[in-house]
């Protein structure tokens, strides 16, 4: 019993004491997870307030954009051209789901919405597989998956790019 006290209340100080550096490694590290977070929280509170559906569809709507993009990319397109195609595909997108999916079920029980979202989660997850295939895919933006050494911290740039663009949303 004394040994996992001591594993779960003192060995993970000593080790902080004793490796600072990875430490702020950590803590840069968990910041930029949860400035990511922030943009997920962000959508689903502003999907609520607009429209009163906790909208579950969500995360695969950014999924089925993920998976446009990097198909039209592996397709050829160039990044810009595959960005704008991109947003017309989710507009379009949204406003089929908007028009055949939600707005007949206008004044439902709330349940009924969020299973309607559920059901659209999963139909979405089986058009993006059909369409762009279900094979994994790399989607390369052009910001470098490198580390540099700042004061004896190793950071990520991607990490970093990631966490100030999201910083600079949320802000926004």
């Amino acid at each position: 019993m004394l040994d996992l006290v001591h594993a779960v209340l003192v060995a993970p100080f000593k080790d902080m004491v004793g490796a600072p550096s990875f430490l702020v490694e950590v803590l840069i590290g968990g910041l930029a997870a949860g400035l990511m977070y922030s943009l997920v929280a962000l959508g689903f509170v502003l999907i609520y307030k607009a429209s009163g559906v906790f909208n579950f569809a969500q995360g695969v709507m950014v999924l089925f954009a993920a998976l446009t993009l990097v198909g039209l990319m592996e397709r050829g397109a160039p990044l810009v051209a595959a960005l704008v195609l991109t947003m017309g595909v989710m507009v379009a997108l949204a406003f089929a789901i908007e028009r055949v999916v939600l707005r007949p079920l206008v004044n439902q029980e709330q349940i009924i919405l969020f299973m309607a979202t559920i059901g659209l989660t999963f139909f979405l997850e089986g058009f993006g597989e059909l369409v762009w295939g279900s094979n994994v895919k790399k989607l390369d933006v052009g910001i470098p998956d490198t580390s540099f050494m700042a004061w004896g911290v190793q950071i990520n740039r991607l990490e970093l790019t990631a966490a100030l663009t999201a910083a600079v949303l949320v802000a926004v």
